[in-house]
């Protein structure tokens, strides 16, 4: 009986190490470095200022955007900024 026990351990961890490595291809990104979404005047709803250093990295391209960075180094929409 302890045979089928140590035959049944190996089977089942057999099977669970295949389905790990198949998930972690599975799930590889395959767009890193790629620039994600855009980035709209007026409007920081969904982004993220790493992905775009072009605009949140120089305050003037901010500044065109209508952003500006404040003293804790958010990046806020300056008031009464119009998207077009």
């Amino acid at each position: 009986m302890s045979r089928n026990k140590a035959l049944f351990v190996v089977a089942t961890t057999l099977a669970l190490g295949i389905l790990g490595v198949a998930s972690a291809v599975a799930s590889d990104r395959t767009d890193r470095g790629v620039p994600r979404g855009y980035v709209l005047p007026c409007s920081l709803v969904g982004v993220n200022p790493i992905y775009h250093p072009e605009v949140f990295g120089n305050p003037v391209w901010a500044r065109e955007y209508g952003f500006v960075q404040g003293p804790d180094r958010v990046s806020r929409v300056v008031s009464g900024c119009h998207r077009y």
